[in-house]
This record gives C-alpha cells, sequence and structure tokens, in this order.
C-alpha cells in the first residue's frame, strides 16, 4: 500500500494506483469526462487536472500514479484555475443548445459548467459543425457537433463489447468520431454507449424526444430475458416505460446491460398488447369480463378432466414467468390431479430425477478464469454480459478460452482452439478431451478414443494448467438429444481437472422454474410429449410454442387437435389455435421474483399499473384455483407465495439453498456419434415475447440475419 496526503488527509492506496483512484477512495471528487471506471485511461480531457507538491504544472489525476508520501491538492487556485480553463476550451466549439438537447438535465458537461463555466464566451469566431451519422436503429448520432473528445464510446467497444465500432480520425478542429466506413453499430452491447457518453453525442433513438429526465420516474427492477438477471432502472412518465437503463451491481452485472435488457421495453406498448380477455365464439373472437372468462375455463377444464382424465390436462410453461406464476402454474395443475407441466421448450432430452441445474459457480468469478471450455453455445449472443466478463478476463488475466460447437462464431475476444464438429459428434469431440486430459493426469480415459487431435490436446493442457477454470454447458448443449452424455463427460473433465461445471441456462427464470419443479416429477408428460399432441387441455402460459418451443411450426397443428387451449399471455398470440386469451402482465406490471443461473433470488415490484385489464399472471391462476376449488391456493401478495416457495419471509433467502443446486448426472459416459436433431436455440432477438415486438431490436443486423437464416 501506499500512502498519499489528499487535501490534508491521508490516503492509503494499492501500489499502482492513480490519484483518481485515491480521491475516489476517500470520497473526493474530482471533476473529469474520459475517466470512467470499467474503461482504461486515455487522459485525453484534462479536467481532472490536480495540483500535486513540487510538480511544475498541473497534472491529470485520472493519469497520474502515486508515490509514497505524494502531496495532492484538488481545491487550490492552481488546480481551480486550470480545471476552468479546460472547460472554457471544451465550450469554444460547443453548439451550447441545452434547451433542445435531448441530454439536458443528465449531461457531465451542463453539470460541470455551472461550476467551472464562465458566463460568457471570449470567443467570436464561427463554430464548427460536425455532419451526423446513421448508425443504425438503437443510438442516434445525430448531433456530434456536441461530442467533447473523451473516446469513451470508442474505449467501451474495443474494451467491454470486444468490437472497435467508432473511433476517432483526423486532429485538431477537424477530430471526430464516427463509424470509419459508414457502418451501422451492432455490438449487442451497443447501447451501453449511450450511458458512458458524458454529454448529448449518444442518445438513445427510440427514447429520442420522448420526456426529459426529471419528468421521469425512476424504479428498481430485473431483466426478464437472459439468465445474469440484470438489474435495471425503469423509468417512467404518466403510467407508461419510456426508457430501461443499467441498475449498478458488481456481482451481477457491474454497470451494464445487453440491449435486449435496454429496448425490449418497445414492446409493452405495442399494438400487439392484449388488454382484455378474449373467447373464441363460432371461430370468432369476442371481448368478455374476467369472471366470464375464467368461469369458461373452470367448465371446460372440469369437463375435460371428467371425460378424459386428469392426465389429459397439461402446461407448457415459460421459463420467463416469475417464480409465482411457476409455482401456481404447478400448484393449479396437480390441484386437477395431472403432472403435465414442463418449461424445458427448447429441450430434446429430459432427464428425470435431477437436481436444479445452475451455472455452478458465481457469476462475478467468471471476470477472473483463466480457462474456460464453452460446449454448444454462442456466448455473445445468448448470454452478452457473460461474455463479456470472460472478455475481460481475457484482456487482463489472459484466461485461455476454447469451444467445441457446430459453428465457429465470432465471440469478440481472444480464442484458444475451436474444435468444430456437427451436434451429432459433440459427446465424441467431448470424449476427445476427456482422453487428452486422462493422458495428461495419467489415469484411465473415461471412454475409448481412437484418436486424440491437437485441438484436443490444446484444450486439455489450458484445462489442466489454470487454477480458476470451468467447463460451460451453453443453450444448444442443454437442449441437445444426447444433454445428460455431455454434462457426464463434461463432470468426468471437471472432476480430473478442479474445474467445476455447470450450465450458462437459458432463460431468466430456468433456474427457478427447476427449484418450484415446473416439470414432470411422477410421471407426467414432458414437453416434447404435450407439443406432439399429448394433450387435451392445454395451459400455455407466458409462451408461443411456435417459436418458443423445438417443435416450431408442428405445435400450432398439434395443439390446434386439442379441445380446449388457454393462452396466458400480455399479448395477443396464438390466436389461431387458443380457444381462451388471458391478459397477464409483463414484468413491468407485476411484482415477482427471478432466480439467475447462480442462484441468485432477485425480486422486483410493478414499476406502472396494468395496462387496460391485464391482471398479475401470479393473481390469474390463484382465482382461477380458487374457482376450481383447488385446496391451499389462498395467498393474497405474490410475497406470500414467494414465502411458502422458500419457506422464509420474502426476501430474506438471496440464494437457491446449495443442496437443491446440483449438476451431478447418472447419464453413462459414452461417445455414441449416432445422427441427433440439431439442438433448437432462439436467435438473440428471438429469446421471448418482449424482444420478438420490440420494434428497434427487429431492425438490427443480428435481427436480420436471423430472418434472413431462418433462425428460431
Amino acid at each position: 500500500m501506499v500512502e498519499i496526503e489528499l487535501n490534508g488527509k491521508k490516503v492509503e492506496v494499492p501500489e499502482g494506483s492513480m490519484v483518481m483512484h485515491a480521491a475516489e477512495l476517500s470520497g473526493t471528487y474530482i471533476p473529469h469526462f474520459c475517466w470512467h471506471k470499467k474503461l482504461s485511461i486515455a487522459a485525453n480531457c484534462r479536467m481532472c487536472l490536480v495540483d500535486v507538491e513540487k510538480a511544475p504544472k498541473p497534472v491529470p489525476a485520472c493519469a497520474t500514479p502515486v508515490t509514497n508520501g505524494m502531496v495532492v491538492r484538488t481545491r487550490t487556485d492552481k488546480a481551480v484555475n486550470a480545471q476552468k480553463s479546460v472547460m472554457e476550451f471544451l465550450l469554444i466549439n460547443h453548439p451550447l443548445d441545452c434547451p433542445v438537447c435531448d441530454q439536458g438535465g443528465e449531461c457531465q458537461l451542463q453539470d460541470l459548467a455551472v461550476g467551472y463555466g464562465m458566463s460568457a464566451s471570449r470567443f467570436t469566431e464561427e463554430k464548427r459543425v460536425v455532419l451526423r451519422k446513421e448508425a443504425g436503429p438503437l443510438i442516434s448520432m445525430e448531433e456530434m457537433t456536441r461530442c467533447i473528445h473523451c473516446t469513451r464510446c470508442v474505449r467501451f467497444g474495443e474494451e467491454i463489447g470486444g468490437v472497435m465500432e467508432l473511433g476517432m480520425v483526423n486532429r485538431g478542429e477537424f477530430s471526430e468520431i464516427t463509424t470509419i466506413k459508414g457502418d451501422t453499430i451492432d455490438s449487442e452491447l451497443s447501447g451501453n454507449m449511450i450511458d458512458v457518453c458524458p454529454v448529448g453525442a449518444l442518445t438513445s433513438k427510440p427514447f429520442r424526444f420522448s420526456a426529459r429526465t426529471w419528468e421521469l420516474s425512476r424504479r428498481r427492477s430485473v431483466s426478464p430475458h437472459d439468465s445474469n438477471g440484470a438489474n435495471l432502472t425503469v423509468q417512467v412518465k404518466n403510467h407508461k416505460v419510456l426508457r430501461v437503463v443499467p441498475y449498478e451491481n458488481e456481482d451481477v452485472n457491474e454497470c451494464w446491460i445487453a440491449d435486449r435488457d435496454r429496448f425490449s421495453y418497445e414492446a409493452l406498448n405495442c399494438d400487439e398488447r392484449l388488454i382484455k380477455p378474449m373467447v373464441k365464439q363460432g371461430g370468432q373472437w369476442q371481448e368478455v369480463d374476467w369472471q366470464t372468462a375464467l368461469e369458461y375455463v373452470g367448465n371446460g377444464l372440469r369437463d375435460i378432466v371428467a371425460e378424459h382424465g386428469a392426465g389429459s390436462v397439461g402446461a407448457l410453461v415459460s421459463p420467463h414467468s416469475t417464480l409465482e406464476e411457476l409455482y401456481l402454474a404447478k400448484q393449479l395443475i396437480n390441484g386437477l390431479g395431472s403432472d403435465n407441466i414442463d418449461h424445458r421448450l427448447r429441450a430434446a432430452e429430459f432427464e428425470s430425477g435431477a437436481g436444479v441445474r445452475w451455472l455452478g459457480t458465481s457469476i462475478a468469478s467468471l471476470s477472473t478464469l483463466q480457462s474456460v471450455l464453452v460446449v454448444g453455445s454462442n456466448i455473445r449472443k445468448d448470454h452478452p454480459l457473460f461474455a463479456q466478463r470472460i472478455r475481460q478476463a481475457v484482456r487482463k488475466g489472459g484466461c485461455s478460452v476454447n469451444a467445441i460447437n457446430a459453428v465457429d462464431d465470432d465471440w469478440a475476444m481472444g480464442m484458444g482452439q475451436v474444435l468444430l464438429a456437427s451436434p451429432s459428434h459433440w459427446a465424441a469431440a467431448l470424449a476427445e478431451v476427456a482422453a487428452a486430459v486422462a493422458a495428461l493426469k495419467e489415469v484411465a480415459a473415461p471412454v475409448p478414443v481412437a484418436q486424440v487431435g491437437a485441438k484436443a490436446r490444446a484444450i486439455a493442457a489450458a484445462l489442466v494448467a489454470g487454477e480458476r477454470k470451468t467447463v460451460l454447458l451453453g443453450n444448444a448443449a442443454a437442449h441437445h438429444a444426447r444433454a445428460s452424455n455431455l454434462l457426464a463427460l463434461a463432470q468426468w473433465i471437471g472432476a480430473q481437472t478442479d474445474a467445476s461445471v455447470g450450465y450458462l441456462t437459458e432463460a431468466a427464470n430456468t433456474v427457478g422454474a427447476q427449484w418450484v419443479g415446473a416439470q414432470p416429477v411422477k410421471g407426467g408428460l414432458n414437453a416434447a410429449q404435450m407439443l406432439a399432441g399429448g394433450l387435451k387441455a392445454a395451459l400455455l402460459f407466458n409462451t408461443e410454442p411456435e417459436f418458443d418451443s423445438a417443435a416450431g411450426a408442428a405445435a400450432a397443428e398439434a395443439l390446434g387437435k386439442a379441445g380446449m387451449v388457454v393462452t396466458f399471455s400480455p399479448f395477443k398470440a396464438n390466436m389461431a389455435f387458443s380457444d381462451v386469451l388471458l391478459p397477464i402482465a409483463p414484468f413491468t406490471e407485476t411484482s415477482g421474483t427471478f432466480v439467475n443461473a447462480e442462484g441468485r433470488i432477485q425480486g422486483f415490484h410493478a414499476v406502472v399499473k396494468p395496462l387496460g385489464d391485464t391482471r398479475p399472471g401470479w393473481k390469474v391462476l390463484r382465482v382461477l384455483g380458487n374457482l376450481l376449488e383447488i385446496p391451499g391456493m389462498e395467498w393474497e401478495t405474490s410475497q406470500e407465495v414467494l414465502a411458502a416457495i422458500t419457506g422464509a419471509p420474502a426476501g430474506e433467502l438471496a440464494f437457491v439453498p446449495a443442496d437443491k443446486l446440483d449438476n451431478s448426472t447418472k447419464a453413462a459416459l459414452v461417445a455414441d456419434t449416432g445422427e441427433v436433431p440439431v439442438p433448437v436455440s432462439a436467435s438473440i432477438y428471438q429469446l421471448d415475447g418482449l424482444v420478438r415486438r420490440a420494434r428497434a431490436l427487429q431492425m438490427t443486423a443480428d435481427a436480420r440475419a436471423a430472418r434472413e437464416g431462418g433462425a428460431a
């Protein structure tokens, strides 16, 4: 540790720290623009100039290393005058259009100009103008004249996003930030550039001119998309969600969110919202009141159970639903005497008796890995924030990232070995790596392998050599027809190399769905069997089987033959084969809980009132249970439901109990290479109903590529 004196106070900081780090640690504010705690040091705005004893002139706090006994002052005339001079310099060419700037009220330049700016400019020369750029559907670069060349956006793209989509060209007054070739900004994390921009140069295109920042109410929430469980701040005006930005949580999403977390809110206000219960009569949809709709469903379920037995009724539930909704759906189905409930809609194998599959390690630990093997995942698109953490491990710690996959996707990070194989041969490829590990550890290989290739040997060497390492099974591996065999081989490799083994887990609540048992436990039908036509009455909760299941278009035909199909959805979905549509609230209009990949339990509250006659999904299920006279469904709040699930008061249990988390398997160690169907995984902007209806996301390059390539 190094001790310095900062404004008369002694401060201890680690050796190698900058003056800015010492200021942060002591709670001393130093004005700045280009410095950001998550980005490399650029020292190009000079706003953080401070007075260091014995230094002939002010020095930048962000780029000045501390030395023992250093004396730093941030408020002397020397420092303040230097900062005021820098501010004057920055404003020479700034348009000074605060009254019409969309960043007004949350602009660092505006805020600091109050304390360090002059009341009038000494310059009468004509200001420069920088032409607008077209950067795609998410980021607006309309007013690049405002740019102060802090290069935060450039550094974010290169260091965090992994793709340098913006750069600075020219010099002096001709300098400008641009996409160089006129390309669009297509990174799945691009929206964070809006957050790091300290002026109004980069703004949100969907939000642009919708509201002033001081008009917005700010409420915390949790992302309903992938299994990171990113913490959000949802900004609301007149009971309408207008913007979503990150809520900082170092253990989960740090200060970043993926673009689908940020921009999917557009779907909340789209024309497809279902705001009244609807019943199909004579082939025509009729709006009805809740009492009529629920009685129709209740009577239909009673009749089908009486005629065909309880085993003819089942529920397909989305793993993007809340913990409370999943639990009550299970209670409802079990209360009818059925065990037909499943959330594993895209799976091809349904291993019974397994524990709760999870990440196998903490999310934060991904940033410090030394070696990782990813099987069956385009992690950059499937889990952007997990990929970002691994990218940091590569940049800062030299992590060796290896993959077994069907396609050599660009993960925007330095890669070790990529062992390409068709999904039918993934088990054989993993067995090859296991054999290479066995040779290095001088133990018997788990399964016979004819030949071990150089890539498999390199992957094995990386796993054996590292200290902090993991084997991660992606969405395609989880949906694989031999998912349990892949897990068995991964577990053997993990045991031999002291690596953790886990699943990236597909959805916001995949772990939670397993925890509450939203799958058959007593021999009921699994998702594939139900989607093949095994039901007379189907309850579809927050899911569209045509897009969310392995059955695809065939699901519509199979479900169309059922006696009754009830869709619980925020949208007008499944209308071709449903008999009843019940409007349930999306995550912004209900309270609930998500459990992320590491088993972290995160609760949230409604941020706006339900639209129209929409009702929280957990409440609809509870009332339906009461109508069907199912005992025990008497909860008044979602917190009471959560307490029933966890056995503890709401909010008291932070993680799923460790004894419930179990990635072990009884599957055989085999390297069978017989042909299997290609695993079904959704592309980045087709994952769930919200992103599918978010207009700006559907205009991105990723969404267009998925449509043109026929991806699910």
